[in-house]
């Protein structure tokens, strides 16, 4: 009885131990859109809240923002909504694609404020895509 209390214990701290760093990344996600299907480079990992407090992004329309004729409609934000919704992976002539709205919105503020990565393996992190999703 006392080696099934002892083994019971044992796992139970092990299952436990193993929780830990799920908890301290409970911000961090990754941008994958289930419009790809099959992505060339695992998913951008991105804390969403770490990001815009360090950046000072308190307005969501930066980058969650509405299009209407050609122009991004003030007061408006998009963020109830996947990208992929707006933007085709495979897209229409003179529309943004996915993947290219992804990367000009990141990349192009990044290198406007000379801050953040830049390079893919700054964003994606080695490994398989379809095993990102923390």
């Amino acid at each position: 009885m006392l080696k099934r209390v002892i083994s019971v214990a044992v796992v139970a701290a092990c299952v436990f131990l193993y929780m830990i760093p799920a908890f301290c990344q409970e911000d961090m996600t990754v941008l994958l859109d289930p419009a790809f299907k099959h992505p060339q480079r695992p998913a951008a990992l991105f804390a969403h809240d770490a990001h815009n407090e360090k950046a000072g992004l308190d307005d969501c329309a930066t980058c969650h923002h509405v299009w209407e004729d050609g122009k991004i409609v003030e007061g408006q934000s998009s963020e109830d909504q996947k990208c992929s919704d707006c933007h085709a992976v495979k897209p229409e002539a003179g529309k943004t694609g996915l993947r290219n709205a992804y990367h000009k919105l990141c990349t192009g503020c990044h290198v406007k404020v000379e801050e953040g990565p830049v390079s893919c393996a700054g964003c994606h992190p080695k490994g398989d895509a379809a095993s990102t999703g923390h």
